[in-house]
């Protein structure tokens, strides 16, 4: 056994045997979804909570005077910022903002992968989010909400993480390229629903994060997978799969057709929703 299939091997035993250590929320993420969760909270309280991490304040202030929110009105307190972007919302932007910061490492490889698959989920947040936004405002309907997609894309590939983080553990070993591209691609994905199960998340995140780059899985109804499948295709995460994704989108009536997804007016909305995370 050649010590790339030997080191998969031992991923995937630490997977079987639920000793893979697997990251954690960003502490102020916690506390926003504990308190969004609290039937009794309100918008001050929600406020007092955000405003104990000055970083996420900032952020989420921005975030209600983007383009994402739709309000030409500037909002100037993290107050005004909760009261615009509503009890709902917060919960799932606050964790959001909050999980760039799992994407830092010490190791020089282990950095450089760490930056790009943040840039590359951004890249498919964005997309995912334009292209929501898009149906929407052609079908009117609401079923699907702008803030469960945004996170629903965002951890699409946390799985990533608990690789990258045993290449930094074991960089003599790890920290190669041909390993990680090949863990990655083979266990990214039943790690990460592993993570949204430990994380307490719904079975739509852990059916984004187990099931996003694989096409045999299709849900019965248009569902966030679809959309974040359609933003890893238009972010170059589904290369060799891209026609298949977005003719299927086509097919489930997530758009009408795909000049949609290369007009002017979804530009601009994926490049709006970029910017929150600028």
């Amino acid at each position: 056994m050649s010590t790339q299939n030997a080191l998969l091997t031992i991923l995937v035993e630490k997977i079987n045997n639920d000793t893979m250590v697997l990251p954690t929320l960003p502490a102020i993420a916690l506390k926003v979804r504990k308190a969004a969760d609290d039937p009794d909270i309100n918008l001050n309280a929600m406020g007092d909570v955000i405003g104990q991490d000055p970083s996420l304040s900032a952020r989420m202030i921005k975030i209600a005077n983007s383009a994402y929110l739709g309000r030409s009105v500037k909002v100037n307190s993290i107050s005004q910022a909760v009261t615009r972007i509503g009890l709902r919302q917060i919960k799932n932007i606050a964790t959001a903002l909050a999980m760039e910061q799992l994407f830092v490492s010490k190791n020089e490889l282990v950095s450089q992968y760490m930056k790009r698959e943040w840039e590359n989920t951004v890249n498919v947040v964005a997309n995912s989010m334009a292209a929501l936004q898009t149906y929407m405002a052609r079908t009117k309907k609401r079923e699907l909400s702008l803030d469960t997609m945004t996170l629903a894309a965002l951890v699409h590939n946390i799985g990533v993480l608990p690789i990258l983080t045993e290449a930094e553990r074991h960089e003599e070993v790890f920290a190669n390229p041909t390993f990680l591209e090949d863990a990655i691609d083979k266990l990214s994905c039943p790690i990460g629903g592993s993570i949204m199960r430990v994380w307490g998340f719904g079975d739509t995140f852990i059916s984004v994060s187990e099931n996003w780059n694989d096409l045999s899985v299709i849900p019965s109804n248009l569902s966030y997978l679809d959309f974040v499948r359609v933003g890893a295709a238009l972010s170059g995460q589904l290369e060799s799969q891209k026609d298949a994704v977005l003719n299927l989108a086509v097919q489930r009536g997530l758009v009408e057709n795909l000049n949609e997804l290369n007009s002017e007016e979804f530009k601009d909305m994926r490049d709006s929703a970029k910017l929150i995370f600028a």
